[in-house]
Order: structure tokens, then sequence, then C-alpha cells
């Protein structure tokens, strides 16, 4: 480190920086290893609604004692940012020296939450999904869209994606692009039916809504298939949620403070968090046939397992700017 001064890496620093999808969900498993067992620190994340409506700005701290890793990310999400020609989600992250304190690096975290959130899929999928899974439906042909599969395309078997957007022409382009870099078959179905019965692995990846829109409704999910809620509850019917056998979330905390503020407002019971699955606490999948779920909330302890891997290889690689403080 050098002394008195930060690294402030922008979006295509963090880009060069990065480490690999499978090197990314590897420090999410030591993550949640360190949460299950009760050494991480990560309090519920507060946020605000500027605008109102589905918007908002989150702060989210974590602390990773075995990664040594320390940090907060401010991060916000504004669906009608399409509308603008501006994406989704947008934030920065800082990164703190966990002896001193002082700030190490800021950087920019559009690419950091894409990576990390595809990343919690894989690894609930690990625990929840059976091994031989090849088929994944995709609802919501968008950033989130890409990153899951780029990661379950790590872990599993995968040949087919079943590719469903309420807007076509994101269809195309998401067919363009996964046929092309991880070399999978990509079906655009014109249905959300078409994207959910019939497939392994269900990634749902709309927006985060208050109020859900229910597409998924139930009888639609096959027996043994596993299904990864990115857009919290939004695309699913609450009677299709009741047919899991096992509903299980990243971190249970941080769920029941949503259902306070308004979100999750008819879910199974909570099964496992991923830190409990990791460490063995609690079995994930244990029959063929039974049907599983996660609500991954996206935790600043995802976040804080990706930032130092950045920071260590940008300054190995002199990517970055220093700036005094």
């Amino acid at each position: 480190m050098k002394k008195n001064k930060l690294l402030y890496l922008s979006q295509a620093e963090v880009v060069a920086a990065g480490p690999s999808m499978a090197e990314i969900i590897e420090a999410l498993g030591t993550a949640f290893s360190e949460k299950g067992e009760g050494r991480s620190e990560m309090p519920p994340k507060p946020g605000i609604h500027p605008g109102g409506g589905d918007n908002f700005i989150h702060a989210m701290p974590a602390y990773i004692p075995a990664m040594q890793s320390a940090g907060v990310k401010w991060v916000g999400g504004f669906p009608d940012n399409a509308e603008r020609g501006l994406p989704y989600i947008t934030g920065l992250l800082i990164l703190n020296d966990c002896e001193t304190g002082l700030p190490l690096a800021v950087m920019d975290c559009v690419w950091i939450t894409a990576m990390r959130t595809g990343a919690a899929t894989a690894l609930s999928a690990r625990y929840l999904a059976r091994a031989e899974s090849a088929v994944v439906g995709v609802l919501g042909c968008g950033v989130q869209g890409r990153t899951n599969i780029e990661a379950l395309n790590v872990l599993f078997p995968l040949e087919r994606v079943m590719a469903y957007d309420v807007v076509p022409d994101a269809v195309r382009r998401y067919r363009q692009d996964i046929e092309s870099r991880l070399d999978l078959d990509v079906v655009a179905v014109s249905s959300p039916r078409e994207a959910v019965t019939g497939c392994d692995i269900i990634v749902t990846a709309g927006p985060i809504l208050r109020k859900p829109h229910a597409t998924i409704q139930a009888g639609w999910m096959d027996p043994g298939a596993f299904a990864s809620l990115v857009d919290f509850d939004s695309y699913w019917h609450s009677d299709a949620m009741a047919e899991a056998g096992k509903f299980c979330t990243d971190d249970t905390a941080q769920l029941q403070h949503y259902q306070k503020v308004g979100y999750f407002k008819e879910i199974p019971d909570i099964h496992a968090d991923l830190g409990e699955l990791v460490t063995g606490k609690i079995a994930g999948r244990e029959t063929a046939s039974e049907k599983t779920m996660t609500a991954n909330l996206g935790l600043a302890l995802d976040d804080m397992a990706v930032a130092p891997l950045i920071y260590q290889a940008a300054v190995q690689k002199g990517i970055g700017t220093w700036l005094p403080l």
C-alpha cells in the first residue's frame, strides 16, 4: 500500500484487473464459509429510494477476516435508466485496510456486482441443483442473465439456454453474445413458461419490484429443478414458490429486513442460508425430484470477497490512479 494514498479504479480498470468467474466463485465459497462459521460481520443493508417507485440506493458494509477484507459498497438500481441510455445498476466500492482502517481503494462496482451475483447463483446451485443440470431457463436477458449463465457454466455441464425477455431485441442480442462467448445453444422463446418448464435450472433476472408481477405460475416448474430468484420474488406467483421443497437465501436476517419494508410478502419458510449450506450445517438437495429455490439478495459479503482480488491484481499490474487522502 502507498502510504496516505488510495487507488482509484474506473469500470474499465476494474474489468482489466478482474479475476475469472471461477476465481470469484471460489472466493465466495471462502466468504460464505466464514459466514457459516459466524466469523464475518455484515449488518443488514440500509437503503434510500430517491424518486420513489422501485428506485433504490443501498449502503452495503462487510468484513471477512479470512480474506482481510473490509469495506462498503454504495450502489443504486434505477429501473428507468435504460430509457436514458444508462445502466440499471451503478455505484462505487470502498476497500479499507483492516489494520489501520485507511481506505485502500475506491472502485466502480458495476462489473463486480454483475459477476459476484452470478457467482452466488452458481455457488447456491452447487448445493441445490442436480449435478447433471444441462438446460437453463433465463427470464430477463440483461446483465444478470449473462453473468448467471457464465457462472453456472463453470460448475455445470450446460448445453442449452431457453431465453425469454419482454423486449424481443434483447433476446436477439443475448443469443449472439452467449453463443459466441460460451458456445452454448440459445433458444429464443416467446413465452415465460417456455423458459421454466423443461429446464433443470431457472434464473429470473428482471428488475427488482416491490409488488411482484407474479408471472410464473404453479405447475410450471418441473420436479428436480432449481430456481435462482435474482430479482427477489418479482417473477414468481406465491403458489409457484410454495411448491419448493427447500426455499433458501443468502442471508436470512437481510431477507427478514426486506420483508419489514414491503418485499417478500408471500414466500415459503426459509430452509437455510448459503453459509449454512456451504459449511454443511444444513443439507441442500437430498433427492433428485425435489424442487429447490434460492432468493439471493446480493450481499456486501459477495463484494468484499471480490474487491481484494481486484485491488491486489491492479497493484501488481500497475492499473489505476493513485490519489492523495
